[in-house]
């Protein structure tokens, strides 16, 4: 209880600071972009450090940042805002289904990792989306819940659950359980933004040469 309450309270701090830094400008934006860039390749060269893979994992960290920031300045905030949103409740859903209703386990590289957790990592950013589709006028009309962003939705949140499964795998790898101890509750950035760093260049792809017309 004292580590779920820890993972909460991180979260309700966290989460309005990452959308307050988006929405403010991009002075900040690229501060907050910069400083969790450096974090995450000094998590990774703990993760991975005399490794022959090493190398190949800053190349995917910067290509995975440099997406992002891509994403930010070519497309409209409402579509990295979506992004996220799909992300965070994609770890969110699986989090709280495999803690409520447990289940056999999905993979030995995150034995924490259940069936039911997969279930709610894709039912949770759906049902999200689908309420906050009732409540655009708070978004000034920002996207309609439709087949296309139902099809996004889960294709982005399959990329973010094989992420985490991926970083899951290589901290198998090194016996660590976490990459670092920055965040209460959740472990190292890395342990947060493991689907993310996934997600972010694959979605961006997909944007990029019009397989969704989202925003």
């Amino acid at each position: 209880m004292s580590e779920f309450l820890k993972r909460l309270l991180s979260s309700i701090i966290l989460i309005p600071l990452i959308f307050y830094v988006l929405i403010s400008g991009t002075f900040l934006f690229n501060i907050f972009i910069l400083i969790c860039f450096l974090i995450a390749n000094y998590e990774w060269y703990i993760l991975s450090k005399d490794k022959i893979y090493s190398f190949f994992g800053y190349i995917f960290i910067t290509i995975s940042f440099y997406t992002f920031f891509k994403l930010k300045n070519d497309f409209d905030l409402g579509l990295i805002i979506l992004i996220l949103l799909i992300c965070i409740s994609t770890d969110i859903g699986g989090y709280l289904f495999g803690k409520i209703f447990k289940g056999p386990k999905l993979t030995k590289f995150s034995p924490k990792k259940t069936y039911t957790g997969m279930i709610g990592s894709f039912l949770l950013p759906i049902f999200l989306l689908f309420i906050f589709s009732f409540l655009s006028f708070a978004f000034n009309g920002l996207y309609n819940f439709n087949f296309e962003i139902l099809i996004f939705t889960l294709l982005l949140s399959a990329v973010s659950q094989l992420g985490d499964i991926f970083i899951s795998y290589f901290k198998r790898l090194a016996k660590i359980k976490d990459t670092g101890n920055i965040i209460p509750g959740h472990g190292g950035l890395l342990d947060r933004i493991d689907g993310m760093i996934f997600a972010i260049p694959f979605s961006y792809i997909l944007i990029k040469n019009n397989f969704f017309q989202i925003i």
